[in-house]
Order: C-alpha cells, then structure tokens, then sequence
C-alpha cells in the first residue's frame, strides 16, 4: 500500500535536540551516523554544515519538501492543543512553554525543508523504513531512532521491535532509541522482552538517563552495543 502524507503526523527534532536526547559527545558526532525516522528534523541539515557524516531514513522521503512542509503546517497547531489540554503530561524545562515547542518545531521543518533536496541529491536523505533497510553490513558506526519504536508501542508489537533493532544492529555497530515511554506515557510493554532477547544474544544494553525531558517521565533512552 503506498504510504499516504495525511496519515502522518511529521514532527521533527534539531541537532541540538538529538544531542540531547542520545546522550551524544563530541566523540559520538565524528561518527558516521545514520537517522532512522527522521521526520523533518534539522539534524542532518546543521551536522551536514558542521562536517559531520550523516545519513537520514524515513519513509516520508518519498515526498517533496513543499508536501511535507505544508503536512507540518496543517498538523502543528492540532498536536499543539492536544498539549496544551494536557498541562500534567508535559515538561517544560527544554522547551519553554507549547508556543515555544511550536515555533521550535517549525523552525526544525524549514531549516530541513530548505535542504532537503539538496541532501537527496547528496544520498543523505532515503525513503525507507523499518523493519528492513537497504543498507549494508557495519555501514554506520551510531545509528539513532527518535520517537517511533517504543514510543508506538501499541500499533507495533514485540515482533516488530525485535526486528527493527535486530535490522538495525546489522546496518550499525551500536544503537540508541529514544524514549522508552509510549504516548500514553507508560513504560513500552516491548522493552523488558527486548533487554532479555539482546542479552541472551550476547549484546549490551545500557538505559541511561538524558538531559532531555518533554513527555513526563520521558528522559531515559536505551543503548545497545554489539557484542
């Protein structure tokens, strides 16, 4: 079935923001690194100006920046609401205030949009998605998935977890996911299998805590290295 824009509801994070989320050092950003449901962040876009190596996957790719600038425009003040009616669920230490995730939020989409053609010319930005990704063996030393797995825990089941990241773990020598809470903020029902089946298979599973904190409780990211 091909993928429709307006079932999607594209949100993207900066540069900044995945530093913060991923817990990444100055060391961690000389990596080649690849995104894995990107949406429309500006990740690629300000460590592309700053040299660093980074590749981009989302099925969104599919689309034009026009498209998926003007989905960002028809969704933001929607998801806007729906925090503003729910003050208990939310932290606003990073961000401000939700007028402040607002305009954050469409900065990040025109700063992404203004180089995203010219990243696909550059095979920095590739439609694609989990649980299968046209990448090779080892290609990417950091590959980093910023809320989609976990966080979608009731339309993805365990099965498709542990093939995502076991996909994952084959394209890269180390991954991290971001958060490990679902929307309804409760822990993913998907992680404790997930920590048992990595173990057994020899991997490292670290959680660790990042300073990045919007949904309530939301400030823990999992690492898994390879054995």
């Amino acid at each position: 079935m091909a993928m429709e824009l307006d079932q999607v509801v594209p949100f993207g994070r900066s540069l900044d923001e995945y530093i913060h989320l991923f817990n990444l050092s100055d060391r961690d950003l000389q990596k080649s690194m690849l995104g894995i449901g990107d949406g429309p962040a500006s990740f690629n876009a300000e460590g592309t100006a700053k040299g660093y190596n980074i590749h981009s996957i989302d099925p969104i790719y599919i689309f034009s920046a026009e498209q998926i600038q003007q989905r960002v425009l028809a969704v933001v003040d929607g998801i806007i609401d729906q925090i503003k009616a729910t003050p208990k669920d939310w932290v606003w230490t990073y961000h401000r205030s939700p007028n402040d995730l607002k305009q954050h939020r469409l900065q990040v989409a025109a700063r992404f949009c203004a180089d995203f053609e010219t990243g696909k010319a550059e095979h920095r930005y590739t439609p694609g998605a989990l649980p299968r990704l046209n990448a090779e063996d080892g290609q990417y030393e950091l590959g980093l998935c910023s809320h989609f797995l976990f966080l979608y825990s009731d339309q993805f089941d365990t099965d498709f977890h542990l093939r995502s990241i076991a996909e994952m773990l084959r394209v890269c020598h180390e991954v991290r996911i971001f958060p490990l809470l679902t929307l309804m903020l409760h822990p993913s029902p998907h992680l404790q299998p997930v920590l048992e089946t990595l173990t057994a298979q020899g991997y490292r599973c670290e959680i660790q805590q990042v300073s990045y904190e919007l949904q309530k409780g939301g400030n823990q990211m999992l690492k898994i290295t390879r054995p």
